[in-house]
């Protein structure tokens, strides 16, 4: 994996379990558009890394987190803020592999700290951290460093 990748996810080291980056045996990490058709190509993107990978039992769950974790960023980060769409970066999503350990990682422009909402029973939204919680093994966020604003929100599996 470049050091660019490295320098730029260097937050989200700092707060996961001892992960050493250099250890990577996969990565990929794809731009998703300001749009929520966005959320399907994230999923198709994350079948297709995790044939790749021969994890293709993982999907649903993986699935559903990358699902959850764009929609959460594109809600949140880019499409409430249309006053900045001209000059927001994209949202991006990012998986890595170690021996081990899966990480779905989405980066996105807003600085403010991703919050579990409180939906009632029957609201059609407001339970998406809740899910991540359920369905990954564990799950933080961390602001970019330097001059980027930002954050990344990434989910951890560990893989069988």
């Amino acid at each position: 994996m470049g050091t660019k990748v490295l320098t730029m996810l260097e937050p989200l080291w700092q707060g996961l379990p001892p992960v050493d980056p250099l250890a990577v045996s996969g990565s990929a990490s794809c731009t998703l558009p300001p749009r929520y058709e966005s959320v399907g190509g994230a999923r198709k993107f994350t079948r297709d890394t995790l044939h790749g990978w021969e994890l293709d039992e993982l999907f649903d769950g993986v699935a559903l987190v990358v699902s959850e974790l764009v929609t959460n960023a594109l809600r949140h980060a880019i499409l409430a803020a249309p006053e900045r769409a001209d000059d927001t970066p994209p949202a991006r999503l990012h998986l890595m592999r170690w021996s081990s350990r899966l990480i779905c990682a989405v980066r996105d422009p807003s600085d403010c700290s991703p919050v579990a909402g409180e939906a009632d029973e029957a609201a059609e939204s407001g339970r998406g951290l809740y899910l991540v919680e359920a369905f990954s093994d564990s799950w933080g966020w961390q602001p970019l460093s330097g001059a980027a604003p930002g954050k990344i929100v990434w989910a951890l599996f560990r893989l069988p």
